[in-house]
């Protein structure tokens, strides 16, 4: 039974993807802060997953929190799959894409908008589409 609706082995996500975004993405890698294109681009769109292009966040939920990633209060209905995360001595809530269960990072209940949620992602692990 498949768990995801795009299956494939790590073999060809890798080829696809390129060492860069394979680490992000399916090896649950994190880029250094402030270093992601996203992270202070404010540009109108729709933020999909970097591995299979699925719509994760639209771009009026992008604020700048000052965390050095893209971050957004709020997530698309039904397209991360939450999972608990205790690696690093830390309890945190890991975000993959529902679609093909690559990883995105992390949410955090500190966001300042009224959803209370602060979704810190890779910007390796998204592609905005204007």
């Amino acid at each position: 039974m498949e768990k995801y609706n795009i299956e494939k082995t790590e073999a060809q996500w890798k080829e696809e993807l390129g060492l860069e975004r394979f680490k992000i993405l399916r090896e649950k890698g994190t880029e250094f802060p402030h270093s992601g294109k996203y992270n202070l681009t404010f540009d109108k769109g729709t933020y999909c997953c970097g591995a299979c292009g699925e719509p994760l966040f639209e771009s009026n939920s992008k604020f700048h929190s000052g965390c050095g990633w893209p971050s957004f209060d709020e997530s698309i209905p039904g397209k991360i799959e939450y999972i608990k995360d205790t690696s690093h001595g830390m309890i945190r809530t890991e975000i993959l894409c529902a679609n093909c269960g690559s990883h995105l990072g992390h949410v955090f209940d500190d966001g300042p908008t009224e959803t209370g949620q602060r979704y810190c992602v890779n910007s390796l692990s998204i592609d905005l589409k204007e």
